[in-house]
């Protein structure tokens, strides 16, 4: 997953331009979000990956809050050493004082190291790739707003297109803008602007602790992340939903004192 991102005539690795070779195949990145510590389906998403031949791979944040496997899933992250984007859960180890946390990053700050909380927290709110693609949490000024989407009578629904724009503010000029914090995959080409990427989330179909989380819309319990490819100046997306062990996940939640995680592991909604 070294290789970066392809221009018109080279392409960058790292950062040194190569030449690039005719009739060379598109360029892919893999784009995930939302692991909220799930170890399982991380690694099930991983796992995917390598066999989609893709050049790169960008995480959106949000990694280890959840009552799972905040350590596990903090160790396998720095061993992949992804470009990645710092959530508002990730940004909250520190910036909040442990009792106003919700329960589930409570469990997280528990479980992980000083070093390791602090490491969350160091990642950066967006990062600028190459071909013009922003990378954020959230929106790109504010990691706990949703891009695309608003809460009407504690339902999530698609923002209006103003909305949008004014959410993106000077990113408006890019070409892509990928984003998580809603953990719904979708594609919203902004007229005039960029298209919105949001890959869904790896490991956390709806985080059970926030407020109006049963009035969510029911979703699945599948890993979820996105692909980009690039192919004569265009880019397209596929949406994967992955099965993994999310029984499994659902006793480790049960095990740990979070029954209402269990069920949206296992279901995709909370009741």
């Amino acid at each position: 997953m070294g290789a970066w991102i392809r221009t018109p005539h080279r392409i960058l690795v790292g950062r040194h331009f190569v030449r690039r070779r005719p009739q060379e195949r598109p360029i892919r990145l893999a784009v995930i979000a939302d692991i909220h510590a799930n170890l399982l389906a991380l690694e099930a998403v991983i796992a995917d990956i390598h066999t989609r031949g893709v050049d790169a791979t960008v995480n959106l944040g949000d990694n280890v809050a959840g009552p799972l496997w905040p350590r596990e899933t903090a160790e396998l992250l720095a061993t992949l050493a992804l470009p990645t984007v710092r959530g508002n859960h990730d940004r909250w180890l520190l910036d909040r004082d442990e009792a106003s946390l919700f329960p589930a990053d409570r469990f997280a700050y528990a479980a992980l190291t000083p070093e390791q909380r602090c490491a969350q927290h160091a990642m950066p709110a967006t990062i600028e790739l190459p071909e013009g693609i922003l990378a954020v949490h959230g929106t790109p000024s504010d990691d706990s707003a949703f891009l695309t989407e608003e809460i009407h009578e504690d339902r999530l629904i698609p923002a209006a297109r103003h909305q949008v724009c004014e959410r993106l503010g000077a990113a408006i000029s890019r070409t892509i803008v990928l984003c998580g914090h809603s953990h719904r995959q979708s594609l919203t080409q902004v007229p005039g602007g960029p298209l919105i990427v949001n890959p869904g989330s790896v490991g956390c179909p709806v985080f059970a602790d926030i407020p109006r989380a049963n009035c969510i819309e029911p979703r699945s319990p599948h890993a979820r992340y996105a692909i980009l490819t690039r192919h004569s100046q265009r880019w397209s997306a596929e949406f994967i939903a992955l099965d993994y062990d999310w029984d499994q996940a659902a006793v480790r939640a049960r095990d740990n004192g979070f029954a209402n995680w269990a069920e949206a592991f296992v279901t995709g909604a909370v009741t």
